[in-house]
């Protein structure tokens, strides 16, 4: 009698959890609208993104354009798309904490969909007396890590390391000059016209 109980019991659960797999499949399907705003509301939750990276994500998942145009602009309606303050956090963001030039961010911004005017307001933020400071702080970091090569190769790696965040040449050598000026180095001798 027990057994019997006991797989009545289970028949019960198991029921119950049929129940509950049937119960979510009888709720009806959601209409487009509601599966862009879903979708944008997902990935939202995690990090602010662009307009253009909204719409490229709801343009994976099948949703029709005019759909998808709809709901992204009710989205800035209520301001939760809003490029602008997106390009502005991101300037002050990679800046502050990878050291990156205008050039740089100017080139991932753009990759995220930013609207060119919006990328140059947002880089307003930073004057050339900031990126320079900021590029005479990268070199500081890595002046010891080149300590023992040659005065030359000093040069490549950290006017190229800066180069790779974006600074223009001239600053780049700039910098690296007065860093190693600084540091007792001979910059005269580096063999680079104008230094």
């Amino acid at each position: 009698m027990r057994e019997q109980e006991g797989g009545g019991e289970r028949g019960g659960r198991e029921g119950r959890r049929e129940g509950g797999r049937e119960g979510r499949q009888e709720l009806p399907p959601q209409s487009p609208e509601e599966q862009a705003r879903a979708i944008c509301l997902r990935l939202l939750t995690g990090m602010p993104r662009t307009r253009r990276q909204l719409a490229d994500a709801l343009d994976k998942r099948g949703i029709p354009e005019e759909v998808s145009q709809a709901v992204l602009s009710r989205f800035e309606e209520v301001g939760l798309i809003d490029d602008a303050a997106f390009a502005g956090a991101w300037v002050e963001s990679r800046h502050r904490g990878r050291g990156l030039a205008r050039r740089a961010l100017a080139q991932e911004l753009r990759t995220k969909g930013v609207h060119a005017t919006l990328v140059q307001e947002a880089l307003e933020q930073l004057d050339s007396d900031q990126e320079e400071q900021t590029a005479r702080e990268l070199v500081e970091r890595k002046l010891r890590a080149t300590r023992g090569l040659e005065r030359d190769k000093r040069i490549r790696r950290l006017a190229g390391m800066l180069a790779r965040k974006g600074y223009p040449e001239g600053m780049a050598l700039r910098v690296v000059r007065r860093a190693l000026e600084e540091e007792g180095d001979d910059a005269d001798d580096l063999g680079y016209p104008g230094l």
